[in-house]
């Protein structure tokens, strides 16, 4: 598989470069009719300039885009824009556009809209960002992905655009049909140890080989959740809570469990005036 990114810098977007003219670079690089792999980067004004030119320009140029196997849309640092600014666009004219696209990496969750997701193809769906909006939740919940074999979502914040609750999770993980679901993440929230929850209830539990709670705010308590329930699945073979609050001696207990464990990037609650307070990884 060739990877290649493509991406303006500031000088470049002053010159005149933006969304409307990252699809016409693109398919002039004589590179490009062999990359399989495809990242879109900062098209040089992501906080104000949505990215919706640049998927037109693939479903314009159905044909010339392929190729593409792998797709990630809005790889950007919080140098170039800072993840809840990223400015998404809409997404449901890709899903048929792009029959053979097997994995689709979405950053930012402003303006962003799935549309009716259906593709036959799909295997892997990760969408990253501050916060994301129960609509898009409910975009996913209805999607026809048949395929699909790993699912990663960033919940994140109710500051940065994530208006549901546990329950929204919770109906989410009864009502999406994903039979080939392997690696199920529910990451990067500010109520992790109630996701967790919902997430080890999930009919999910007994198929995936992959379970991800990373990048949120687990503590012991949802530590305590896993070690009792992971024992009662001998599918899952790799748990991913990197970035969490949970103690030492729960770390070690969970290392202790018989399959792969990252438990790395231990965080402390930060402590004002009485109040303890804890963050997800992605938040600003």
């Amino acid at each position: 598989m060739v990877a290649k990114t493509y991406a303006y810098d500031y000088d470049e977007y002053e010159e005149g470069k933006g969304p409307s003219t990252m699809v016409a670079d693109i398919l002039a690089d004589p590179e490009f009719a062999g990359v399989t792999d495809l990242t879109i980067g900062s098209w040089g004004s992501a906080y104000e300039d949505d990215c919706q030119p640049i998927i037109d320009g693939i479903v314009e140029n159905a044909e010339a885009f392929s190729h593409i196997e792998k797709l990630f849309i809005g790889d950007m640092d919080f140098e170039e824009c800072e993840v809840s600014w990223i400015m998404q666009g809409n997404y449901d004219k890709l899903w048929a556009a792009l029959p053979g696209l097997k994995e689709l990496t979405i950053k930012g969750s402003t303006d962003l809209g799935l549309g009716e997701i259906c593709h036959e193809n799909l295997e892997a769906l990760t969408i990253i960002c501050g916060g994301l909006p129960t609509g898009i939740i409910e975009e996913i919940e209805q999607a026809r992905l048949p395929k699909l074999k790993k699912l990663l979502l960033y919940i994140g914040s109710d500051n940065y655009g994530f208006d549901g609750n546990k329950d929204t999770i919770c109906k989410f993980l009864e009502n999406v049909q994903l039979p080939q679901l392997e690696y199920l993440g529910i990451a990067d929230s500010e109520i992790q140890d109630e996701l967790a929850e919902v997430v080890l209830k999930s009919k999910f539990m007994g198929q995936i080989h992959t379970l991800d709670l990373s990048c949120g705010t687990l503590s012991d308590k949802g530590g305590a959740l896993i070690l009792e329930t992971l024992p009662k699945y001998g599918n899952i073979k790799k748990l991913d809570v990197h970035y969490h609050f949970m103690s030492q001696d729960m770390v070690k207990k969970l290392r202790e469990l018989p399959i792969e464990v990252d438990a790395s990037d231990g965080n402390k609650p930060d402590s004002y005036r009485g109040e303890t307070y804890m963050y997800a990884m992605l938040t600003e």
